[in-house]
């Protein structure tokens, strides 16, 4: 991954990506996804995201990859709680009654750190800013990284369309064609939802970019054989 750019985006305090505010995809979608109550929820690179309180409070477990030690301590700052703090073969586990985070690189993590046999599978992968904020050539293995930690679990995507030309990411533009190439063999592919969010989006408005368009996506493990 490209650590040094991440953690000195984090120790810089330069963070454009992060809402402060509970991301509406997330609140508009998550409930036609059919989770029971407990479900597991996974939050690939989830920095210190309002999504993850608000997941709590709707009664689901939540599990975060996380590069950035200073995004996950403010996190749990944040959420006003304290965490057992241990470690794990990348790096440290942050935990705290439903919240489990894995503070370290994301490709260290196997199957059996995110989803042990007492803890049950990952019901959901929610990758709200994960896909888009890796340079292509990583999409590929963080795509396998994902359906080897998740078991190839339904999926709610969060993309980003712009001409490449007029800025450059992250956020990357992740188009149909490329998710297709990711997931298809694994998933059926379901745009939710698109929206021009240029108005909202001061760096891109600023770069000249001229249509940046949020593209959701629900990814349906496809049955076997």
């Amino acid at each position: 991954m490209q650590h040094d750019f991440w953690q000195a985006r984090w120790e810089s305090d330069q963070l454009g990506f992060h809402l402060a505010f509970v991301h509406p995809i997330l609140k508009r979608n998550l409930a036609s996804f059919g989770l029971q109550a407990g479900a597991r929820i996974f939050l690939p690179l989830c920095g210190k995201t309002l999504d993850i309180g608000w997941l709590l409070d709707q009664g689901y477990r939540v599990v975060g990859a996380e590069l950035s030690e200073i995004a996950v301590a403010q996190l749990f700052e944040e959420l006003k709680v304290e965490p057992v703090i241990d470690e794990w073969a990348g790096g440290r586990r942050w935990q705290h009654a439903g919240l489990t985070v894995y503070q370290g690189d994301i490709f260290q993590l196997t199957a059996q750190d995110l989803r042990p046999v007492e803890i049950g599978p990952i019901d959901l992968v929610y990758d709200r800013a994960a896909l888009v904020a890796l340079p292509p050539a990583m999409r590929p293995a963080y795509a396998e990284q994902i359906l080897a930690l998740s078991d190839a679990a339904p999926q709610l995507l969060i993309t980003f369309e712009y001409d490449p030309a007029e800025k450059d990411g992250p956020p990357f533009p992740v188009l149909p064609a490329e998710i297709a190439r990711h997931y298809a063999s694994r998933y059926t592919l379901e745009e939710l939802s698109r929206k021009d969010v240029l108005q909202s989006s001061l760096n891109f408005r600023e770069a000249g970019v001229t249509r940046f368009v949020e593209v959701a996506w629900r990814l349906s493990p496809k049955q076997s054989a």
